[in-house]
């Protein structure tokens, strides 16, 4: 895999995990949090991708990356950083919720 590739996925997914935080306040983790859940999305998003066959990569050898790469690479990144941070502030969601005393 390309290095510029990797790079520009895992840029990208910070940006999709911080827009993601701003838009959905709630599942927001801060800005640590979002940006580090969105690097982590961004590298999968591209890798789902690539496995669903919605990307093809490594078909060209040469070190420039062409426009299709580009824009599969910032869109797996994008989708990858947001949906992995809507999961995780899910699951961070349902577990503040169960860890709060019962009133009666």
């Amino acid at each position: 895999m390309n290095l510029m590739a990797v790079l520009i996925q895992l840029a990208s997914g910070a940006l999709g995990g911080n827009i993601a935080g701003a838009l959905l306040g709630r599942f927001g983790l801060g800005g640590i949090g979002n940006t580090i859940v969105g690097i982590v999305g961004g590298g999968l998003g591209a890798q789902v991708l690539w496995l669903l066959g919605i990307w093809v990569r490594g078909v060209s050898t040469a070190p420039v990356l062409d426009f299709g790469a580009i824009f599969w690479s910032i869109a797996g990144g994008l989708m990858g950083g947001g949906i992995l941070l809507l999961i995780v502030g899910g699951i961070r969601m349902i577990v503040a919720k169960e860890s709060r005393p019962v009133r009666s």
